[in-house]
């Protein structure tokens, strides 16, 4: 959801990580006077800055900035996929964590429920006499349909 990132002046070297193709909401990029090199990654987004938010950095190249890249400089495009969900996740949300929180959270939720309707008999008779009567109003439903669909004279 970052809709702004200002990293000028900030002497950060090496390539621009391919991570950042993935911020969908980035409206306002300024990279400038860095000591960035390699090729911008490619995605339809960082290629619509301007070329000023790449400014100061006289080894980055290509679109949108005027030189190219030597011949053999490449940089992995971004991919899409199942496996790019598990293993592209930087901000750390789905880990081990989160796995076992759902998991206490399942135990603790069903346990409520069903422990409950163990320890108290009462609670048990209701919940089952209402199902009894939900599983008997549904048979009694399709049962009428069915009749009607049979007496229904065929033209």
């Amino acid at each position: 959801m970052l809709e702004s990132l200002d990293l000028s002046r900030n002497q950060l070297s090496g390539e621009i990580p391919i991570g950042i193709t993935r911020l969908n909401f980035l409206a306002v990029l300024d990279l400038s006077n860095n000591n960035l090199s390699g090729k911008i990654p490619s995605s339809t987004q960082l290629q619509s800055f301007d070329a000023s938010a790449y400014s100061g950095n006289d080894e980055l190249c290509e679109l949108p900035l005027p030189n190219k890249c030597p011949r053999g400089e490449t940089t992995l495009e971004p991919s899409v996929g199942k496996d790019n969900i598990i293993q592209g996740n930087e901000d750390g949300f789905i880990n081990r964590e989160f796995y076992v929180s759902m998991g206490l959270g399942f135990g603790v939720g069903f346990g409520g429920v069903f422990g409950t309707l163990l320890l108290n008999r009462s609670w048990e008779h209701v919940l089952f006499k209402f199902l009894n009567n939900i599983k008997d109003w549904i048979y009694v439903t399709i049962a009428v349909k069915m009749t009607k669909l049979r007496r229904r004279p065929q033209n």
